[in-house]
């Protein structure tokens, strides 16, 4: 019994921790694992990152859509206000349409309005946006009408310098420039004058502010040239002023008369 009890006293550690690591073992093997891993998980829980459910992804996809709507929205109104203010400052103040058709292909030549016949719209009708002239309506249905912009690179428009008054005409170049062929061989021109629509324009009112000239090339023969900056925002157009146009619609003169008979013909 000393004997047994001596052996016992000496390796009974080493029988108990021998005895737990197989109860262990097999443990894990019956379960698979799974109650250290729910261990683990229990412990490591609270030193971990918890990552947003799916509702709540979905709920933070719906507030920065709206937050984006917001913005845009508050975007449109200002530009639409600025327009408005600008109305106020012109002689003949027109009616606001949005622009709700333009083609990437003819981005600079034309736009679609959703003001029509039944808005007092009508062809020759002024277009003009915060700063200046747009164009002015060519086609009018009862609903929409299509605007021939300024910077058309067919669009011929009567302009002046207006400090020194000298006079040519602007023509587009399908951008946010055109260019001015003066009718005088040294016209009073500078970059910074204010450029208008003149007196002698077949299609728009005098006085309609065009644009700043940008640069002059005097050497350009048979007259000199001028890039003038346009003073509306032409690419990026959303809303428009329409206005009558005061002026009768430009018209082909009538063929001229046929020759009279000769009468030394027999």
């Amino acid at each position: 019994m000393y004997v047994l009890r001596r052996w016992w006293g000496k390796n009974g550690l080493r029988l108990g921790l021998a005895v737990l690591a197989l109860s262990t073992a097999w443990m894990l093997r019956q379960t698979q694992g799974a109650f250290v891993l729910e261990l683990y998980r229990a412990i490591s829980a609270p030193f971990q990152a918890k990552g947003p459910t799916r509702a709540e992804i979905l709920n933070n996809a719906q507030v920065q859509e709206l937050q984006q709507r917001l913005i845009e929205l508050e975007s449109q109104n200002r530009r639409l206000q600025e327009l408005l203010n600008y109305n106020t400052t012109q002689p003949q103040p027109g009616i606001a349409a949005p622009i709700i058709g333009r083609s990437a292909d003819h981005w600079w030549q034309q736009v679609t309005l959703g003001r029509g016949r039944r808005d007092g719209v009508e062809v020759g009708s002024i277009v003009s946006g915060t700063g200046g002239l747009v164009g002015r309506v060519v086609q009018v249905t009862a609903n929409t009408s299509r605007v021939l912009l300024v910077s058309d690179p067919t669009s011929r428009i009567g302009v002046t310098v207006s400090r020194s008054r000298f006079m040519g005409y602007m023509r587009g170049q399908s951008g946010n420039r055109a260019v001015m062929e003066f009718f005088e061989k040294v016209p009073d021109v500078k970059p910074g004058d204010v450029v208008s629509t003149s007196s002698f324009s077949q299609l728009f009112p005098p006085g309609l502010p065009v644009g700043r000239i940008e640069s002059v090339d005097f050497s350009k023969s048979p007259a000199p040239e001028a890039i003038v900056e346009l003073s509306a925002p032409i690419s990026t157009l959303d809303w428009v002023l329409v206005a009558p146009n005061p002026k009768p619609a430009a018209t082909e003169p009538p063929p001229p008369p046929p020759p009279p008979p000769d009468s030394t013909l027999p």
